[in-house]
């Protein structure tokens, strides 16, 4: 009997050309993940997308899920996958997407972009005051992955110093001047003009970014957030910024999320937010980047090979 496979990542004609000859022979079902249903979800051996992970407490006949996603927190839920259900996710397709999205809201914030923009919304002609460099500046990047590291190139070339962290000791990325434990954060955040977070929503990071993580940045320092929401805890962030203690923050994620209307960080003039659209496909070259990656797994799967980006 022919596995099935449900495709909910939006191809082209000719990435679907490519993804039928690596499933060699299996049955394909392209669908637009609103017009999906659970019935679906149940009765596929593959599945190439983000589903909603719920539907997926009910998918017996599911092996393998690949999620267009670079993270997976969601879908590591107890009870979500079966034991048997093998998991990857799209990592090393983002990394180009976000961190320029990240790079432009922090030149915006260093130059004040972001309250001109208001201004001219209001039709008022004004000068908000001294404005930084990234030149000679001091930036920590939390998470020294594909995201952080393009990031840190960005950075290096305008005259950055670029210390990366991470959990782990590793080879320091030629983009980085350093790369530091995250036990070494105490020390390193009086210094830092800048604090770029790309990390993961894990049992460690969640709610990292505090009240005291915060008053431990050098004050006028900028914090960016273009991981997870909730590594970041935002109320206390909004008390940073409306005491002065931070110069500004820009977040692409958030947390809640998507942001209630009445939320006090809207009108913070200080904070700059984007509604979490840096990692989607926006940018073409990144659909690209996930459809390769799927499309190698699927080759992978049919020929009983180990995955790639396997998550469980």
């Amino acid at each position: 009997m022919k596995k099935k496979m449900l495709v909910v990542i939006p191809m082209t004609s000719e990435q679907k050309e490519r993804l039928e000859e690596a499933a060699q022979g299996m049955e394909i079902i392209y669908e637009e993940i609103s017009r999906i249903s659970k019935e679906q979800v149940k009765e596929v051996n593959v599945i190439l997308g983000n589903v909603p992970p719920a539907w997926l407490q009910e998918a017996r006949n599911l092996e393998w899920i690949h999620l267009n996603s670079a993270g997976s927190d969601p879908y590591m839920v107890p009870g979500i996958l079966e034991p048997h259900t093998l998991l990857t996710c799209s990592t090393g397709a983002y990394g180009k997407a976000v961190s320029e999205h990240m790079f432009a809201m922090l030149l915006a914030m260093q130059k004040k972009l972001h309250l001109y923009r208001d201004d001219q919304k209001q039709h008022i002609w004004s000068d908000h005051g001294e404005v930084t460099s990234i030149t000679n500046s001091l930036i920590l990047v939390l998470g020294a992955g594909d995201i952080g590291t393009h990031f840190a190139a960005m950075a290096h070339i305008l005259g950055a110093y670029v210390i990366g962290m991470k959990r782990s000791p590793g080879v320091c990325p030629e983009a980085m001047d350093e790369l530091r434990n995250m036990d070494d954060l105490e020390t390193l955040l009086p210094k830092a003009d800048v604090v770029a977070s790309f990390l993961p929503s894990t049992e460690e990071t969640r709610g990292m970014i505090d009240k005291q993580f915060l008053g431990r940045m050098k004050e006028g320092s900028l914090l960016l957030n273009g991981g997870r929401g909730d590594v970041v805890c935002t109320e206390d962030l909004c008390d940073a910024l409306e005491q002065g203690h931070l110069a500004g923050a820009a977040l692409d994620v958030t947390a809640p999320e998507p942001l209630p209307k009445d939320h006090r960080i809207w009108d913070i003039p200080n904070a700059f937010v984007t509604p979490h659209i840096s990692g989607s496909y926006h940018l073409a070259e990144t659909l690209e980047n996930v459809v390769n990656i799927a499309v190698e797994n699927v080759r992978r799967y049919a020929k009983g090979e180990r995955l790639r980006n396997l998550v469980k």
